[in-house]
């Protein structure tokens, strides 16, 4: 019954190994270890620097630039402010091509924008002038209304899942900011700007909007020692870059890469200084996963600015020369029991380790979702639904790796 399909899905778990030495993986690492096969996230690295090129100083119109996607060749971003609108831009010089109203909306404090196969999100969650909005939420559209020049978002509600308290703490003074997040298949993952600890923290909840708000469940936290606001996501290569400044406003762009599945802090984290001056950088895009176009927002006598950033120097030998995973699963089926309210997936694997598992209807639509722990041989994974007749895919997620199954219920 298996039926391997091309399903387009983000990995969520550690690559599988089999006789496994972990270590540094990574050749541009002062602590390169050769013989490891397994990336343990302890790569260490020399101070590195990049300079912008193709500098171009963009309209008053865009002087709060907050948030940078490409998507029908052209660089689209947004305001910080009221401003409820997205301007697209030439990448040649960042002149605006395009204006789009985004209808019905409000914009308390639009911090960063990104961008999955069918949507655009943006993300209304700014909460650095007193730490205690209650009223932070995600807009969400479609690209086929947006190619249709009129769209009107739903909105995802969320609340992070640590934050009790709700005093007002005054401008910039919160750990529970944030300019930064991006879409895997099923989720959104956001990356906050700590004010007070200059950490940043990974929170994630679902994509789809929702009646009450979701609780954005805290995963993980990394000491960047500055204010993390913007991120692109590369997840064919496993790869991402966080762009973000310090306190003296001194720029930077954080590379993560070789990671496992959504553990974007477990593979290798390359700091990079951006040879900017002072720059209150906000925005992040790429067309190729090399270089970067980047944005700074206007502060006091420095101009609101379009440019590029190098990375090649630093990503291309990863991207050619990553280690190989190893298939985890021997052997993979699926049966409908109980009248059709179960469906049991059957897998064989190589080694122990974690599965992610998802049913989706045959309109595309998430029904069902369950992670596992997973030993090396035989395991059965039981969803107990009321699944309604018709046909559906089970995608099975196991150690970084996706296959899939079609299933009818009759």
């Amino acid at each position: 019954m298996r039926n391997i399909l091309l399903f387009v899905l983000c990995g969520f778990l550690p690559p599988a190994c089999s006789a496994q030495t972990k270590g540094c993986t990574d050749p541009l690492a002062t602590n390169y270890n050769a013989n490891a096969t397994q990336n343990d996230g302890s790569c260490l690295y020399a101070p590195a620097s990049v300079t912008p090129y193709n500098v171009h100083t963009i309209s008053d119109t865009v002087s709060e630039t907050s948030g940078l996607i490409w998507w029908s060749d052209m660089i689209w971003t947004h305001n910080d402010n009221t401003d409820t609108h997205l301007y697209g831009l030439d990448t040649a010089n960042g002149n605006i091509v395009a204006t789009l109203d985004v209808l019905g909306s409000s914009n308390t404090d639009w911090e960063e924008i990104t961008q999955d196969s069918n949507y655009v999100y943006i993300g209304d969650f700014g909460n650095n002038a007193n730490g205690n909005r209650t009223d932070l939420r995600i807009l969400r559209f479609s690209k086929s209304a947006m190619a249709a020049g009129t769209v009107t978002p739903d909105t995802i509600a969320f609340s992070y899942s640590d934050q009790t308290n709700f005093n007002p703490t005054g401008a910039n003074a919160t750990d529970f900011d944030c300019e930064a997040f991006i879409a895997t298949d099923d989720s959104l993952y956001l990356f906050t700007k700590q004010w007070l600890s200059k950490k940043t923290s990974i929170y994630a909840f679902p994509k789809t909007p929702g009646g009450a708000p979701y609780v954005a469940q805290k995963r993980a936290s990394y000491d960047v020692q500055g204010l993390v606001t913007g991120a692109t996501y590369l997840p064919g290569k496993r790869a991402m870059v966080l762009c973000g400044y310090s306190s003296s406003l001194s720029p930077f762009a954080l590379l993560l890469y070789d990671f496992s599945g959504t553990d974007f802090f477990s593979g290798n984290k390359r700091k990079i200084d951006i040879n900017q001056g002072f720059s209150q950088i906000e925005g992040m895009a790429t067309t190729d996963g090399k270089s970067f176009f980047i944005s700074n927002e206007k502060l006091s006598a420095i101009p609101q600015r379009l440019s590029k950033i190098d990375l090649s120097a630093f990503l291309t030998s990863y991207y050619q020369t990553g280690i190989e995973d190893i298939a985890p699963i021997v052997s993979l089926s699926a049966r409908v029991e109980n009248s059709g309210s179960r469906m049991v997936v059957l897998l064989k694997l190589k080694n122990s380790g974690s599965g992610h598992f998802s049913v989706y209807d045959s309109a595309g639509k998430l029904v069902a979702a369950k992670e596992a722990s997973l030993r090396p041989g035989e395991n059965s994974i039981h969803f107990d639904e009321a699944f309604v007749p018709g046909i559906y895919f089970i995608a099975c997620n196991v150690a970084g790796k996706t296959e899939a199954l079609k299933i009818l219920v009759p």
